[in-house]
């Protein structure tokens, strides 16, 4: 039975919403726990854009190395021909790749201004397909920009010549968040049924309905019976009011009653990871967990009503559909409030020698720990804010492949 897979996109379109920005090596952090969570794939950056190579190749070391076990690591670029070819001259180790083009009548008018028209971007589209191919790409995703706002029929058109260009995945882009559930599951359905062809649901939240208007075309998607992909971010973040969250999404398709049997989970889905990689994206970002987010907030565990703390006190489920252990809460945490040392931009040798033998982490002696001092300091200055335990274990452990993530060449 075909299944849903999970593709987030927080360093790609996350990381390009207004007013937010992501150091490269926290972008770094988040592919390593996106694979520990189990994902199907990281929408890794830009490999057209120069201050991103340098971060995009070092983390396809990391899957050379083993150190990123099954996450594919996809590039975004347009789909014309002189970016792909950009993007595997900067990163020739590239092996997964999304490539976009507007659709609609709408956007082909707007943006160019009638220099270019549907077709000729189709071609665009299919040169840029071949090109990737040429290149030695072994998973293709080609994107339709403002899907929702595109005919059915254009868009039937469009998969099936990427389909039989060699393409792997059609991206039905809702770019406006202008979809809803039902309509989307419809449109969706029909295209899969008329291409046959696997489906990634890449939805905004601005009426506040991503998830929705995600799983549903991911319902339409399955019964096609075609694979369906779904895009997410952690936490939600993206252009405007966001995009789709991933652990609103994992916690849909595992515990809504009428989508569990309906929508297989990539079984390789860790949800125990949630609590970590939002906590973390949420540190990285310097945005709070909103009090309500669906399983890491604040208050998705927290009961003072009379009737409901009684409830709860007396078995769970009456008022909770996931225990905090699903989503790795539920352990006490705690805080130092005595001495307490820390490194970073300015610190010294002992200072730094000390807080990573609490990590578990010995140097031979002060020339090998200062190598790893300089690159710590250096990191520190990059993030702007401390470093986390994760943080120092990775540099520690893959020093050389730091030194290229922290370097950028203007």
């Amino acid at each position: 039975m075909p299944k849903v897979y999970l593709i987030d996109v927080t360093n790609r379109d996350g990381v390009q919403t207004s007013r937010i920005l992501l150091p490269k090596l926290s972008k770094t952090m988040l592919n390593l726990y996106l694979d520990q969570m189990g994902l199907y794939q990281s929408e890794v950056g830009f490999p057209t854009l120069r201050h991103e190579v340098n971060y995009i190749n070092a983390n396809l070391e990391l899957v050379k190395l083993g150190v990123i076990k099954r996450l594919h690591l996809e590039g975004w670029c347009r789909a014309i021909p002189e970016d792909v070819e950009l993007a595997f001259k900067n990163c020739p180790e590239l092996k997964h790749l999304n490539i976009s083009m507007s659709t609609s009548d709408i956007m082909i008018q707007g943006k160019w201004q009638g220099k270019k028209t549907w077709k000729d971007l189709l071609k665009s589209v299919l040169e840029a397909i071949k090109i990737a191919k040429d290149k030695g790409v072994e998973t293709l995703g080609v994107n339709a920009e403002d899907a929702s706002r595109t005919e059915l029929d254009r868009l039937i058109e469009f998969v099936l010549a990427a389909k039989e260009a060699g393409a792997d995945r059609f991206r039905y882009c809702d770019t406006l968040g202008a979809d809803d559930p039902i309509t989307i599951y419809e449109r969706i359905k029909a295209l899969a049924l008329a291409t046959r062809f696997p489906i990634e649901m890449h939805c905004h939240n601005d009426l506040g309905m991503a998830e929705a208007v995600s799983v549903a075309g991911a319902q339409g998607t399955i019964e096609a019976g075609v694979d369906a992909y779904i895009n997410t971010t952690v936490n939600g973040y993206g252009e405007r009011a966001g995009n789709c969250d991933l652990v609103s999404t994992i916690l849909a398709l595992k515990f809504s009653h009428g989508l569990r049997e309906k929508l297989p989970l990539d079984e390789h889905i860790d949800l125990k990871m949630a609590w970590k990689i939002s906590r973390y994206a949420s540190y990285a970002f310097n945005l709070p967990i909103p009090i309500n987010q669906p399983g890491v907030g604040a208050n998705v565990f927290a009961h003072e009503s009379g009737i409901h703390a009684d409830g709860a006190l007396k078995d769970r489920r009456n008022y909770e559909l996931f225990d905090p252990e699903d989503v790795g809460r539920g352990q006490p945490e705690l805080l130092e409030t005595g001495r307490v040392i820390t490194t970073g931009e300015y610190g010294g040798i002992k200072g730094f020698r000390h807080v990573y033998s609490r990590l578990g982490i010995e140097f031979h002696d002060d020339n090998e720990a200062r190598k790893i001092l300089e690159l710590v300091q250096y990191a520190n200055l990059h993030t702007q804010k401390p470093l986390t335990d994760d943080e120092l274990r990775f540099i520690a452990q893959y020093p050389e492949i730091v030194r290229k993530i922290l370097t950028v060449n203007p």
